[in-house]
């Protein structure tokens, strides 16, 4: 893959993880300000470079959002395997806790080299996911195929497994993990409060607990099959 610069693979790669959140459709430039901690009017600015350049990495319509060309998906696709693999291999390798590996590899995503990549892949076994849950995407840039919704639109008395949580936030992060909503952990939805209230969540670790949809917009699972007639 030919290098993009440091700031457009954070744009391409934040795009593509916000298409993902959003069921794929475009994706505003609030959003993306947001997420890269920039001003609208530079979000703007930029997506407007990127569109009008000849690698046609974006589609970009003002007031409609922006969306990836299957060129810029491929781009930051690579991207995304580099930071998870970053990710996989510090808390593996190095003993890093999972709330500290997402700014780390934020940092180096950019810099390793496509050999490095490999050999870091083939050190930890080629793994399918991240200490998060995030699927890696594969060298020729495919995913697996998951059913998973986010928890705050899980539906009551539906056992699910937590798939992947967010790993933007340290401190989420730490609280997930003291309450056990690890991926792969149990759980089942008991209660829904009334006007987008919490969710009263029966986890394996313990007793219910009332998350709020700070939370649960961060935590996706995948619901189990249910047999007919359980």
């Amino acid at each position: 893959m030919h290098r993009k610069s440091p700031a457009v693979e954070d744009y391409l790669k934040t795009i593509y993880e916000a298409e993902q959140e959003s069921a794929d459709r475009a994706v505003g430039t609030a959003m993306l300000a947001d997420r890269l901690g920039v001003s609208r009017a530079s979000v703007t600015g930029m997506l407007k470079k990127l569109a009008a350049s000849t690698d046609r990495l974006i589609a970009y319509t003002r007031y409609r959002g922006v969306r990836l060309t299957p060129r810029g998906r491929r781009v930051a696709l690579e991207v995304v395997r580099h930071h998870r693999l970053i990710e996989t291999y510090l808390t593996a390798a190095l003993g890093y806790s999972w709330d500290e590996v997402h700014q780390e590899a934020d940092h180096l995503e950019h810099v390793i080299s496509e050999d490095l990549e490999e050999r870091m892949a083939a050190a930890l076994g080629h793994p399918q996911s991240d200490p998060h849950g995030a699927p890696i995407p594969r060298r020729d840039g495919t995913l697996p195929c998951r059913r998973e919704v986010r928890l705050s639109d899980l539906p009551v008395g539906q056992p699910a497994s937590v798939s992947r949580v967010s790993d933007r936030d340290p401190e989420l992060l730490r609280y997930l993990d003291r309450l056990g909503l690890r991926p792969s952990a149990r759980l089942t939805v008991l209660d829904r409060g009334p006007f987008d209230g919490p969710l009263q969540v029966q986890t394996a670790a313990g007793a219910p607990v009332a998350l709020g949809r700070r939370v649960t917009d961060e935590v996706f699972v995948e619901p189990e099959l249910v047999p007919e007639g359980a």
